[in-house]
């Protein structure tokens, strides 16, 4: 495989302000690592304005497809075939890229899963039941409630670290982009040879628990003449940021980057 290029596109996953990046972009910087962690179209904005709703038509009317795109665009325009993190539905997005050939190599950390990984459990579909809204209007963002974030973002943290975590980082988000990631349109190719490819995933994991990551590994190891690696953290919950557990996926990330690359 081609050597990589020292330069880094982050993708945000759902519920997310793209600051949630912050620390990881300093550290990657200080391995000698170019960042980039764009916000999703109508929401460059802080978590806080978001919530405030100004921007809520425009995040509601967001597909999945379109930020596939938006993402695509920024990447064909670089002059290096940057490596993609990318967390949750941004580690969905990171496997379609992947698929098209942008990117030197990825990295999903407890990501959504592709269409045709598995059939989802009731447990999976209803920890994202309210954020599909199938009897709400989709005109409207799904707004995460701090009950949920701390019972399956931030869950096995202190109270003041959730509060904080949710204060920092929640925003308001597309139905439409959720029942996107359910449907056939994120399914992969078999056949197709992609880039190397890291899962990770957390232990500690309610919304996308550690063995929907483990499936998806399991599948697509399989691809033709493509590296896929997996990694659990144990101690690891949803929220991979902020915390010393996120910096133990960071360590860990770099270290894969410097293995494929020899």
């Amino acid at each position: 495989m081609e050597k990589l290029h020292k330069s880094v596109v982050f993708i945000t996953g759902t519920f997310f302000a793209s600051s949630c990046w912050d620390e990881w972009t300093l550290y990657l910087e200080s391995e000698g690592y170019t960042c980039m962690a764009l916000a999703w179209p109508h929401k460059n904005s802080s978590a806080e304005e978001l919530r405030r709703g100004h921007h809520d038509a425009g995040i509601a009317s967001t597909r999945l497809a379109t930020l596939t795109k938006f993402y695509a665009d920024i990447i064909r325009a670089l002059h290096v075939k940057p490596i993609l993190i990318g967390h949750a539905d941004g580690g969905l997005i990171v496997q379609l890229l992947l698929q098209q050939g942008l990117g030197a190599a990825g990295v999903a950390i407890h990501s959504f899963p592709p269409s045709g990984i598995l059939r989802f459990g009731l447990s999976f579909l209803k920890n994202w039941w309210q954020a599909v809204g199938a009897f709400s209007s989709v005109n409207k963002p799904y707004r995460i409630s701090f009950e949920k974030w701390k019972n399956d973002i931030a869950n096995d943290m202190p109270d003041d670290q959730q509060i904080q975590s949710y204060y920092d980082y929640s925003i308001p988000e597309s139905k439409l982009i959720v029942r996107d990631a359910f449907s056939r349109m994120t399914m992969l190719d078999p056949q197709r040879h992609r880039p190397p490819l890291l899962l990770t995933s957390g232990g500690k994991d309610q919304l996308i628990p550690s063995w929907v990551n483990y499936k998806n590994y399991e599948k697509q190891r399989k691809q033709v003449d493509s590296i896929t690696d997996y990694k659990e953290f144990k101690d690891s919950n949803h929220l991979v940021f902020g915390q010393r557990e996120c910096m133990d996926e960071a360590e860990f990330i770099v270290c894969w980057f410097r293995r494929i690359n020899n």
